[in-house]
């Protein structure tokens, strides 16, 4: 078995994590970027993303990754696809697996951003990518728009207490389209996971919009008995 893994070849292994995030005040999805610190692509914008040292899995270095560049743990992330055309890298053979990840903006230390180099962009007003992230980056949009439909993983991306509208227009950024807002309330509010606060936001009005909190433990109280969260709205 030794004779027959030496004469195969050796492989660099990747991880590449795309990481949404939600700017309430612009109310608009955007992707953390950095420019490359070394060839080949020198000073291009790229995903964040590494080689998988001897003694990780996958996931721990998706979380290393992830973890060094925000300096936070325990965030939102899912394995989406591995990209392995011979020559996708030009400084190597090198295969990689994507992630994305969700992360509020708000919860980001502008001091670990400015450290590693990092920079929220619009996803509907993204630079030139490197290599195949462009790919990547589309593909983890496609996905996050059919998961946040039937699962409650959009509130990775809000602070803890948000109002309705901020939710609509959560919904709407990553949508990229208006949603009716009598049927979207309509919807959320019928599934009862969300707890409404004694405090409202007073910033954008006078009359002020409730505070809501979403009850994590209720959803997944309802999911071992068989409910099925459902937000795909017109």
């Amino acid at each position: 078995m030794t004779h027959i893994y030496s004469k195969n070849p050796k492989h660099y292994l990747a991880v590449d994590c795309i990481i949404f995030g939600y700017d309430i005040a612009e109310k608009e999805l955007k992707l953390l970027l950095i420019k490359r610190s070394f060839e080949p692509a020198l000073g291009q914008w790229s995903v964040a993303g590494g080689f998988v040292q001897e003694e990780e899995s996958l996931d721990d270095a998706a979380c290393r990754v992830l973890c060094t560049l925000t300096g936070l743990s325990d965030l939102y992330m899912e394995q989406l696809y591995t990209y392995g055309e011979v020559n996708r890298d030009p400084g190597a053979r090198v295969i990689s697996t994507a992630y994305f990840a969700l992360i509020g903006i708000h919860e980001l230390n502008p001091e670990i951003q400015k450290k590693n180099g990092a920079h929220w962009r619009s996803i509907s007003n993204l630079p030139d990518l490197i290599f195949d992230h462009r790919q990547m980056v589309d593909m983890a949009l496609r996905e996050l728009v059919e998961k946040v439909k039937v699962y409650p993983v959009g509130f990775e991306l809000l602070p803890e207490k948000f109002t309705l509208v901020q939710l609509q227009n959560l919904y709407e950024a990553i949508y990229l389209r208006p949603v009716d807002k009598r049927n979207f309330r309509k919807k959320i509010l019928s599934m009862e996971l969300l707890d409404k606060q004694d405090d409202k936001e007073r910033e954008t009005s006078k009359k002020g919009a409730w505070y809501y909190r979403f009850n994590l433990e209720k959803y997944k109280e309802l999911t071992r008995n068989g409910f099925f969260f459902n937000l795909a709205v017109s």
